[in-house]
Formats: structure tokens, sequence, C-alpha cells
């Protein structure tokens, strides 16, 4: 039996023309991630989503809350505070965003002082321009299934990419580049090595990011793993819910609640917190008192049957630790504590998403920053190689050049139920990879110019 048709060699093959067809749709999607990944993990490090790593002299006393939501007011005629945003430290700015008909507008104040520092969209400047194109590439919900597509497709990218490097003398050459190598066999052990260490973490990413995808996602694990407003004892419910807190493709707050229901304020339920009149000063003085660690934001009550929502989470960047997640919602009426939600009580995938996310956004620490900024170039890096690898093995004039397409794939059983098995974990990898094989068999290999197109 020759090399070319022993079993292990068909089933190479057939895995190199799979991780083929892939690859030309995951690779521009996967340069894409990694490069508005990488500008958005730097920009929040280095001047922060909203201005809030902007410093200040410290000074004798805070301001109270009212007098600088008054002076946010002040700086847009007409416009109401909707929102208030503590300082990170004692020598930080705090932030109040403020709306006026259909825009907001962040106003960046000294809180000793009341004096207005900056003014900017809310949520609208360049790194929620780029969280646009990174979930959705501007066209909304197709930009979605486009990038669900490409991040399935990728899961399986990773498997038939460890299947075909896999070492068979040994991890340690697979794992290094082979800087002496020449040509093609440079590229494939540069393609081969950085593949393998990012491996992981890659599957890593694209759980993570498919977990906010619309069909996975928003659909299925969010959905079973979303906190039940029924655990709130009595609590009137609103027909909106968390997700209204958002601004556009922001994504403010935490994955285990953007589906639960808000409460509503006019009723008696709740415990009592707050002693006296229910102002923006009492409220935040109670937010105070909880101790965060870092900031904390106040959302105030958008109508009459709205609540003031305190919050801490990750997900805002408010600290590094998303184990002191906490969501509270107060009456605006009776200043009683309607909902306490904290990350114990969020369901087990919830909390791998807490952290998952905060570890996807580089928000753990030193550590997590240089190891993202690693990894979305590496991603660029293997990417690349790839393409290079096509390039130098395409034949010459105007064809792909796809790997040959084996007659019979063994231990066909096999791979039919793994793949199976991550179509039914992963609706839309089994929709492109029943796309693909339309067209690799159906489409390419009856039509003869596109069969001599590929081969």
């Amino acid at each position: 039996m020759s090399t070319e048709t022993q079993p292990q060699n068909r089933l190479y093959f057939a895995a190199w023309r799979w991780h083929f067809y892939a690859g030309l749709y995951v690779i521009p999607f996967l340069l894409m991630l990694a490069a508005t990944g990488l500008i958005m993990l730097w920009i929040a490090v280095l001047s922060g989503i909203g201005d809030e790593k902007l410093t200040v002299p410290r000074g004798d006393h805070l301001l109270q809350v009212s007098e600088l939501t008054a002076a946010a007011e002040a700086a847009i005629p007409g416009a109401r505070a909707t929102q208030y945003v503590a300082p990170l430290s004692p020598d930080h700015v705090a932030t109040v965003a403020v709306a006026l008909e259909d825009a907001s507008t962040g106003i960046t104040l000294n809180p000793y002082t009341g004096e207005v520092l900056n003014q900017f969209p809310w949520r609208a400047g360049w790194y929620d321009f780029l969280t646009d194109i990174h979930g959705s590439l501007l066209i909304g919900d197709v930009g979605d299934w486009m990038i669900e597509a490409a991040a399935s497709l990728g899961l399986f990218l990773v498997i038939t990419g460890i299947y075909l490097y896999w070492p068979r003398n040994g991890w340690g050459k697979a794992l290094t580049v082979q800087v002496s190598a020449k040509g093609r066999a440079f590229w494939k052990s540069l393609h081969g090595a950085v593949g393998l260490w990012v491996s992981l973490l890659l599957v890593l990413f694209l759980i993570s990011g498919l977990s906010w995808t619309g069909l996975w996602g928003t659909k299925f694990v969010q959905a079973w793993s979303t906190f039940p407003a029924e655990k709130w004892d009595a609590v009137p419910l609103s027909d909106a819910t968390h997700a209204s807190m958002n601004h556009g493709a922001a994504k403010e707050v935490p994955w285990a609640l953007e589906q639960t229901p808000m409460p509503e304020s006019g009723s008696l339920a709740g415990t009592q917190a707050i002693a006296g009149p229910v102002t923006v000063d009492s409220v935040a003085a109670f937010a105070d008192g909880l101790g965060f660690a870092y900031r904390y934001q106040l959302n105030l009550p958008a109508n009459e049957t709205g609540v003031f929502t305190i919050s801490h989470d990750s997900m805002s960047n408010d600290g590094p630790d998303p184990s002191a997640d906490r969501t509270v919602h107060i009456d605006q009426y009776t200043g009683n504590v309607l909902a306490d939600v904290r990350y114990a009580d969020y369901s087990p995938y919830a909390r791998l998403m807490a952290w998952g996310v905060a570890f996807h956004e580089g928000d753990l620490g030193l550590w997590n920053i240089a190891l993202n900024t690693a990894f979305c170039l590496s991603v660029m890096l293997m990417a690349v190689s790839g393409l290079v690898l096509w390039w130098k093995r395409r034949p010459a004039g105007a064809r792909l050049g796809a790997p040959p397409q084996p007659a019979e794939i063994p231990y066909a059983k096999g791979v039919l139920l793994i793949t199976l098995g991550l179509s039914l974990a992963f609706p839309m990898l089994g929709l492109t990879l029943l796309a693909v094989i339309v067209l690799d068999l159906v489409v390419l290999s009856a039509l003869p110019p596109l069969k001599r197109l590929v081969s």
C-alpha cells in the first residue's frame, strides 16, 4: 500500500482540505478581531473607555453627587443627568452622563471643585466604534451572524490545525520556529509553532466571544445562564431588561443580567436601605457604604417607575476582580432595596463568563494586558503566515489550489460523530460546515470550471 493510500494519509488530506476552506473564511475575521481587540485593549489601558484615567490634584473633600450632576447639566443647558461614575481613586476624575433629546454626552469633572474638564459623546468614542466593528462589522445582525460563523469555524480550525501539526517526532521541534529553514518550510514551522502555542488561548477567546453572539450566545447559553428574577421576593418587574442600560454596541451590564427583567419603583416591596428623603446624594451615600474597592456606577431613574441602580462589575471596568460584581436596585420613592445581585448569585457558567470577559478584555492586571497583547499579535502572525503558506503552494494561474480531496475518508464514523457533537454544541458551526460540504461536494466537484479553479 502506497503512502498516498494509507488511511492516516487520507485522513490527513481530508483534514487539510477542511482546514484550508475554513481558513479562507476565518482568516480575515481573525485579523479584524485581533487588530480591533488590540487597539481597544490599549485605549482602555492608556486613557480609559470614558476619560476615567484622567487624574486631578487631591482636594480636601469631595463634592456631593448632586453638585456634580448639576455642574454637568449646566454644561449642556436643557440636559438631564442619567448616570454618575465615581472616581477610580481619590486622584481621578468623576464622570456624569447627561441626555438631551436622543444624544448622550459624558462630562468629566474634578470631583473636588466641580470644574468641567472635558465633554465627549457618551459610549460613542473610538473604543465603542471599534466595539461595534468587533461585534457586528457595523452592519447589525448580519455582521453578528458572520462573526459567529467565523468564530465557530475558528474552533474547527483549531482542532484540524492541531491534528495536522501534531508532533510526530517530539514536541521540542514542533513548538519552536525553525529559523534556519528556508522558504515554505520556514513559514510552515512559524504557522504551526505559533498555532500550537496560542491554540488553548484562542479557544478561550472564541468561546467567551461566542457567548455574546446572537444565536449560540443570546438564544442558548445566555438564556440558560441568566439570573432568574423570580428569586426576588414579590418585586414588581418592568418589561425592560437590564440590557436597556447598555448604550449602543457597548456592553456595560454584566453578562449574567442582560436578559433579566428590571425591577420597578412604586411599591412597598424590598428591604429598607435609606432612611429619610431618597435623593441622588442619599443613594450615593448608601453606595459608598457598600465598601467597593474601586469605583461604582449609579444609574438614575429614567422615568416614574425607574429605579436607582448601583453597580460595580468588571464588565464596565470598575475593578479587576469579577468576584466583586454587585448590582443593587433601589426604589426611587421608598429607598428600599428591591434587588441585590452578587457574583455568588450567578449560575456556574455566568461565573465563568464574569472571569472570561474580564480576561478577554485584559482587566485582570498587568500580566493580563501583556498576555493579551502577545496573543493578539500572535493571532495576526498566525493568520498572515497561513496566507503566505497558501500563496507559496498555490499553482500558477487563477486557481485556489485546495489540498487534494481523498476518494474516501477513513474512520468516517468517528469523524462524523465528532463533527456532529461539535455541530450540536455550536449550531452555527454545523450550518457553516454543511455549507462547506455542499460547496465542496455539490458545487465545486460537479462543475468542471470550478473544479479546475480549486484543484
